[in-house]
């Protein structure tokens, strides 16, 4: 790199992640161009895609995204699948570094038995935000749902199944998300985890919001309520960890 040019990078992904590294690089005090290479025609990735639509407190953070891309030494190029439209081979003649920031955007399969009858979260996350990879409907025909995993997605998934489809409204959710949902019969969603109170990684914030809605009725079981030694400490040590579980055991009782 010669002294009289900015150094030029390549970041291949516009979610948070991509958005965020272009930002740290700017604040570096070097003098930057970043070129922010994207697969789909609009920016943002997980807070655009994978963010439920009845979480508008969270789809703000674009509002800080956007002050980055609008920094004059970041240009956004959509539409750009690296890998297939271009090369890293390619990139790494006209660039003096490339940062990857793609994320991870498949499902991993559950190795345990009967586990290819069932279906990734990310595919159903991608359905309810419109993300144009993914089905633009689903038959919620069933009216008993297990969702294993206790992390945010799985309470966002929960909540959107055990809400009607009306309620959603008032969001941003799409034509086509809203008649597959209205259709939707479910009557109990079961979330599983593997662990105990101590070790879900959902939000304070995202489990008190499971209660807020009319058609909702949340059932913990108070045998479920079981802390050993390094789950005490885990809420000892943690002060979300501890209202998280006080939380769950407001439920049970």
């Amino acid at each position: 790199m010669s002294d009289n040019r900015p150094l030029r990078v390549a970041v291949i992904g516009s979610g948070p992640a991509g958005i965020y590294a272009s930002d740290a690089l700017m604040k570096s005090g070097k003098d930057v161009s970043i070129d922010l290479y994207e697969k789909m025609a609009a920016p943002f990735g997980l807070i655009r895609y994978g963010v439920a639509p009845d979480h508008p407190r969270i789809k703000g953070i674009i509002k800080a995204l956007h002050k980055v891309l609008d920094k004059p030494q970041i240009r956004l190029l959509g539409n750009i699948n690296v890998g297939e439209d271009i090369t890293l081979e390619d990139l790494k003649k006209h660039y003096d570094a490339v940062i990857y920031a793609t994320g991870a955007t498949d499902d991993r399969d559950l190795n345990i038995p009967g586990g290819e009858h069932t279906f990734g979260a990310g595919k159903f996350v991608g359905f309810y935000d419109a993300n144009p990879h993914f089905d633009e409907a689903w038959n919620v025909d069933s009216e008993s749902i297990a969702v294993i995993g206790v992390g945010n997605v799985g309470l966002d998934i929960a909540r959107v199944l055990a809400k009607t489809a009306d309620e959603l409204l008032v969001t941003e959710i799409p034509d086509n998300v809203y008649e597959s949902l209205k259709t939707n019969k479910a009557k109990e969603v079961h979330v599983f985890g593997r662990r105990g109170p101590a070790q879900a990684k959902f939000t304070p914030l995202e489990l008190k919001e499971l209660n807020h809605s009319d058609t909702i009725e949340v059932i913990v079981n108070p045998e479920d309520i079981d802390y050993d030694e390094g789950s005490e400490a885990a809420r000892h040590n943690s002060k979300i960890t501890d209202q998280v579980c006080t939380i769950l055991e407001n439920y049970a009782v």
